[in-house]
């Protein structure tokens, strides 16, 4: 026989407790097992806090987080459109403009996006209308209606220093439309009729300079050589032909009207030679 003593057996209230915790167990994480799992599209990222302190940011993909322990924050990572309302802006040269704008961000930084600011996106926004204002604000109008491209890249180098400490990156900034008062359209109107007609009487004014050389020079040559005057009626004369129901007006050159009138008045002096002209004597002097 062994003189060994049997072990003692565990008492029944043990069993149970570790049986009943054992079942509650199950229990609880079927519940809790949806809320541990989860999954980031590739174009957002999971913030992650256990017990109020940062962790980081997880994802894309499928992971785990301690339900009731861990909290999730879920940030996007794709470009924000977003409208800046219609400001009212005096430009440096006391003119009221209505100026609106459009900017394209995106979160760089999903960590500081969550912790530094509460909504990144209203804070953009308010910073993109006091950028655009203070900005307008120190350009005249016509910087705004010609420089455009500078101003849209100086509002965007402005607001992305603004935002960056955010995890926002700021990537286009675009002036999109600037209302101007209708007196003002009427004034840009008629310095704009006053630009073209001051360009029209330019163009017209050299037209007749040019016209006025080539007509000198043409004179030097048809002075040089009185043929080419001929061709040239000649040369009008089969322009205005071919145009029907027209009055031709034919030009006789002078030289040839004086020389007829030469051979008329040579002709009309032989055939008065019949008269006989006496002659008159001079009265001698009284002696």
């Amino acid at each position: 026989m062994s003189t060994q003593p049997e072990p003692d057996a565990a008492p029944a209230g043990n069993s149970f407790l570790s049986r009943m915790l054992t079942v509650m167990g199950y229990f609880l994480v079927i519940p809790l097992f949806p809320l541990a799992v989860k999954i980031v599209p590739e174009y957002q990222r999971g913030v992650i806090f256990r017990l109020g302190r940062l962790v980081g940011a997880r994802g894309p993909g499928l992971f785990l987080i301690i339900p009731i322990v861990e909290r999730m924050v879920i940030v996007d990572l794709r470009i924000v459109t977003m409208d800046v309302p219609r400001q009212d802006v005096i430009t440096r040269d006391n003119v009221t403009v209505k100026v609106d704008a459009v900017v394209y961000f995106r979160v760089t930084s999903p960590n500081d996006a969550v912790v530094k600011v509460m909504d990144y996106v209203r804070a953009t926004s308010l910073v993109a209308q006091t950028t655009l204002r203070s900005v307008l604000g120190q350009s005249e109008l016509d910087e705004l209606l010609i420089k455009r491209d500078q101003v849209n890249q100086q509002l965007q180098q402005i607001i992305d220093e603004a935002t960056e400490p955010w995890g926002v990156k700021v990537t286009i900034v675009e002036v999109r439309d600037i209302g101007l008062p209708p007196e003002m359209i009427r004034a840009m109107a008629k310095q704009a009729e006053a630009e073209r007609e001051r360009r029209a009487k330019i163009i017209h004014a050299e037209g007749e300079f040019q016209a006025a050389e080539k007509l000198a020079q043409a004179g030097k040559i048809m002075a040089a050589t009185p043929t080419t005057l001929q061709l040239r009626y000649l040369q009008t004369l089969t322009e205005i032909s071919t145009e029907r129901q027209s009055t031709i007006i034919f030009p006789v050159p002078i030289d040839i009207i004086s020389q007829f009138m030469r051979g008329t008045g040579g002709d009309s002096g032989g055939q008065g030679g019949g008269r006989s002209q006496v002659p008159v004597e001079k009265e001698g002097k009284k002696g």
